[in-house]
Parts: structure tokens; sequence; C-alpha cells
């Protein structure tokens, strides 16, 4: 005998894939979609489209964008260029108010237990936008994980004989801590105390 009808349970499962969510939160969520008017779903459903149809990434520096180049590249000076692993970290440091330069994102960090050489992240495309010129410092923002520190070596080493000051930031984030759950004064204080590396 089946514990749901089928559309209950296809609901469920495809919730279930989304990361972080376990099998009890992907039955509220559906339950909860299930007793939103004909309205809301729709709202709901045409979100979801709209963000797959008009979010893409920024030729620049990677990050989400609605159109070819994302408005922090767009204004901002790129003197000061801040490398992050996801497009979520670019979100963790703007709250903060504290930085003012452009972003690099590498959709990723090397990691060779998991096959991702440095071939498998953009880091081309930093050392594309150096090579422009304008570039006087990259702050190493990845994650103070294992991964994170590696990847930040690997490309510190390819940075400092252009000439180019590398930063990292403080460890005033606890080690194993994604940015997006490092609490705001810990990440503003790591920002603030980066040093060379």
């Amino acid at each position: 005998m089946k514990v749901y009808i089928e559309p209950i349970g296809k609901l469920i499962n495809e919730f279930s894939k989304l990361p972080g969510v376990g099998a009890k939160t992907a039955q509220r969520y559906a339950y909860k979609i299930i007793n939103m008017s004909e309205e809301e779903a729709q709202s709901f459903s045409e979100a979801i489209i709209n963000a797959k149809k008009n979010v893409h990434y920024c030729k620049v520096c990677g990050n989400f964008s609605e159109g070819g180049i994302c408005d922090i590249c767009k204004i901002r000076s790129s003197e000061t260029v801040c490398v992050v692993k996801e497009p979520k970290d670019v979100i963790a440091i703007e709250k903060l108010n504290e930085f003012n330069g452009v972003y690099h994102v590498l959709h990723g960090t090397i990691s060779p237990l998991d096959g991702i050489g440095p071939d498998d992240i953009n880091i081309k495309g930093l050392l594309e936008r150096i090579s422009h010129g304008g570039v006087k410092e990259v702050i190493m923002a990845t994650n103070p994980d294992v991964e994170g520190e590696a990847t930040a070596m690997y490309i510190s080493n390819l940075i400092k004989p252009l000439g180019i000051k590398v930063t990292r930031l403080a460890h005033g984030i606890p080690i194993g801590t994604d940015l997006e759950y490092a609490d705001e004064v810990s990440l503003a204080r790591a920002f603030v105390d980066r040093k060379t590396i």
C-alpha cells in the first residue's frame, strides 16, 4: 500500500532533492504547497521558472546576474578583487557593507579527492581579469577548510609573481565553517584583519 498518493509523493520526492532537506522537511513543504491557494501555487511556480530562465552568470566575475554583467561589476572599481567559492559567499560579504571592490566566483575549490583540479574551477577567468591590468589586490576569501586553503595557496602562487598583493581573510572564522553560516561579527573581523599570504 502506498503511503502517499502519487502527486504528493512526487512533490515530496522533488523537495527531498534540495540540499539540507530531509524526508520530514520535504513532507512539510509538500503539504504547504497542497494547502496554498491556486494563485499562491501559481506565483510560487512562476518564481521558480522565472529564476531559472533569467538568472545567469556574470561574464566578468561569475556571480549571479540578470544580464551579461552583474551590477557590482558595472559600478565598482576593479582594483581590489575578492575571490570566493560560490555566489552565496558574495551575498555573505555584501551584507557586511565593508567591501567596495569586485568579486570573482570560482564555482568550487580544488579537491583532488573529489576529482576537482585547478582546470575545473574558474581560475583561468581570474588570471584573464588580472592580465587586463588595474588589479592591485586579490583577497582570497575561500572557506577556511582544507580545500579552501589549498585553493587560496594555489592561486596566490600564480598571482604573486605578477607583482599583485594577495591577502587572505584572517582566521576569525572557525575552521570548517562555510562563509554563509558564519556570524556577521566574525566574518567582519576576519575581513578587516586579512593578511598577506
